[in-house]
């Protein structure tokens, strides 16, 4: 098992692989991401990208499974407390295989807990043909030698990494005040905030999604989890930025169906996002309801007919705790006259 003490500044080691198919990218993005260049083929034609691509959620959650399976189930992990950075380098599309591998940067021990120490790592995936797709840097927290304790026994990873979910969904519920009207870049104001939905996470949830992509006891057995940290049941801190993007796409589709459909600016994809902060565990029966703010905007050097918008997100529980933040980016195009000149 590995410790804390276990982890060489320097050291790379690869994680393993998976296949990712059409039906695996339609199954997630349906739940979570349902743009047209995620759930349709033909669709996907005409977009950003001109062919169906999987979610950067997705590609996050996949390679949240294969660290799973390569070393955290036999380590003391404890959680990680976010993620410094994430930057999707290229889009994951069907028939993909993707890679994993993880190269450690710096540890430190605890100075508030002599039982623990943390880790930084630089985790990557790459595809078939050894072309990243997707870099990530953050701190995971493992127990020290003599104090740390291994993971539950159990077929942890008796499930495929493809979702499948519960019989009974949650709904996304949206704000109770009127969704304003799509905007094009040029209309988007700094400093301009949005409500874009709540929504109630199951223990059914929880568990679905980390069977696939987090399966760690915590986030699988009521049993393992009151032994660990949290105490009880824990969603997945990818289960809770993936039901951040759900609240988006239905807050996106309200701002199309008040402008009108074709009249609406087009969304391209995400560069990535930094910052990510799982600041409280989301438990079983907490509704989180998801905010995000406009705070900054420029034209795209490379694509003259898009602009870049930065946005500042965040998620807050029944009691007005904020569990969840990051900082985000996407594309989304100009207007016509504007981007010619």
């Amino acid at each position: 098992m590995l410790f804390f003490e276990d982890f060489i500044v320097g050291e790379t080691v690869a994680m393993g692989s998976i296949a990712v198919s059409q039906d695996d990218i339609i199954a997630f993005a349906k739940r979570f991401d349902a743009q047209d260049f995620h759930v349709d083929p033909e669709a996907a034609k005409a977009s950003f990208g001109g062919t169906l691509i999987a979610s950067g959620w997705h590609s996050c959650s996949l390679l949240m499974r294969l660290m799973a399976e390569s070393f955290l189930l036999n380590s003391s992990g404890m959680g990680a407390p976010g993620i410094e950075e994430v930057k999707w380098l290229r889009p994951v599309q069907p028939g993909d295989v993707l890679n994993g591998r993880r190269t450690v940067t710096e540890i430190k021990p605890s100075r508030s807990r002599p039982d623990m120490g943390l880790v930084r790592f630089r985790l990557e995936l790459l595809n078939q043909r050894d072309e990243p797709v997707l870099e990530q840097a953050n701190w995971i927290m493992f127990g020290r030698r003599g104090f740390g304790s291994a993971q539950p026994a159990g077929d942890w990873l008796a499930h495929p990494p493809r979702y499948v979910p519960p019989a009974s969904p949650s709904s996304i519920e949206p704000p109770s005040s009127p969704t304003e009207p799509a905007r094009f870049f040029e209309d988007i104001e700094i400093g301009q905030e949005f409500e874009l939905g709540s929504c109630v996470f199951t223990a059914d949830e929880i568990v679905a999604f980390a069977r696939a992509f987090d399966p760690q006891p915590f986030h699988m057995d009521e049993g393992a989890a009151r032994a660990s940290a949290f105490g009880r049941l824990a969603a997945s801190g990818w289960h809770t930025a993936s039901v951040w993007m759900a609240t988006m796409v239905s807050h996106r589709r309200r701002q199309i169906a008040a402008v009108g459909a074709g009249q609406a600016p087009r969304l391209g994809p995400s560069p990535g996002f930094k910052n990510l902060r799982w600041s409280k565990p989301v438990f079983a029966g907490d509704r989180i309801t998801y905010r995000s703010a406009v705070s900054d905007k420029r034209a795209s050097g490379s694509r003259p007919q898009w602009g870049l918008f930065f946005h500042h997100n965040t998620g807050v529980n029944q009691n007005g705790d904020e569990v969840f933040s990051f900082d985000g980016c996407v594309f989304i195009e100009r207007k016509r006259s504007e981007a010619s000149a």
